[in-house]
């Protein structure tokens, strides 16, 4: 079987991932895998609920998946994938993951790499589909797979305003998957938003580094025109096929039920998806905080395209 495409969605949480993921996922082509840096535990350890709404070990999609991939998820060794994540998917590891030199760090990379090329293929089979989307965001993971020969990675690096994402971020959001333990999703404050949004999205950039075609997408461009910023995505990295969507700000897009693996509770929606920008922050986030987070990610605003405040 030839080798899927890999979208991979990066930047920083908070920015409309799940959005633009469920949408792409529309495209006849595409199947959406949601976050598959957190398979390894949320999933296969954790056996949290799947986007379709079933645990983790009762999704059918899921199973056929990891039947296909590893003869069964009781065969692979989880406990090696996550030494392996610690060991060479980390932030602070990216300037070496990104042209590695150690014999050891290649080798395990290699490793690493292989598992999700595994999952890659099997959901491509299982699908039928030639683009497989992985929305896991973290620059680490885009700069690990990167350096794998053997997966076509095209990076999404997607982007929104660094005071909307703050806002976003110091706001309580409850995580359906963990209800009963009473777990909601991690909260930060204005300046360590701020802080994560800048090196994040820095990171991502650089991915550009490892060869690969990186295409940048302002989510406040998506949600203004969601199909031309789509076209535009898919001519920038040259995507399999044609995916002209007609959607427009403030229309309704119907969701189909998904298999995504992480990211914020609107995985688990189904039906019409009005899309448009949420503009809460400008009313709801203190004026004092909202100049912080300029203030604090002014340089990579500025480059990014985004105003002065």
């Amino acid at each position: 079987m030839t080798a899927p495409t890999v979208l991979y969605v990066g930047g920083f949480g908070r920015s409309g991932s799940t959005l633009v993921e469920r949408v792409v996922e529309a495209a006849p082509q595409a199947v959406s895998l949601g976050e598959v840096v957190h398979l390894w535990r949320r999933g296969v350890v954790e056996n949290e609920l799947c986007g379709c709404g079933e645990p983790f070990d009762r999704c059918p999609f899921w199973t056929a998946v990891g039947e296909r991939a590893f003869g069964g998820w009781s065969m692979l060794d989880v406990d090696r994938v996550l030494a392996l994540q610690r060991e060479v998917d980390r932030q602070r590891h990216v300037p070496r993951t990104l042209r590695p030199f150690s014999r050891r760090t290649r080798a395990a990379m290699r490793q690493y790499t292989g598992y999700y090329r595994a999952v890659y293929e099997a959901a491509a089979s299982v699908s039928g589909a030639e683009i497989v989307v992985d929305s896991s965001k973290h620059a680490s993971t885009a700069a690990v797979l990167a350096n794998d020969t053997g997966i076509d990675l095209r990076v999404l690096h997607l982007i929104r305003d660094s005071v909307a994402v703050a806002y976003s971020w110091s706001k309580e959001v409850s995580r359906p998957e963990t209800a009963e333990r009473g777990e909601g999703m991690t909260r930060y404050s204005s300046s360590r938003a701020s802080l994560l949004w800048s090196s994040n999205n820095l990171l991502v950039a650089l991915v550009r580094l490892a060869r690969r075609p990186v295409r940048r997408l302002r989510y406040e461009d998506f949600v203004r025109n969601p199909s031309e910023a789509l076209r535009q995505v898919w001519r920038g990295l040259a995507l399999p096929g044609d995916f002209t969507p007609r959607i427009e700000q403030g229309v309704g897009v119907e969701l189909e039920r998904g298999h995504s693996i992480g990211g914020n509770p609107m995985r688990f929606r189904e039906g019409p998806v009005v899309i448009r920008e949420d503009n809460a922050w400008r009313t709801s986030m203190p004026r004092r905080r909202r100049y912080l987070v300029a203030l604090l990610t002014a340089p990579l605003r500025l480059w990014m395209g985004y105003p002065r405040r």
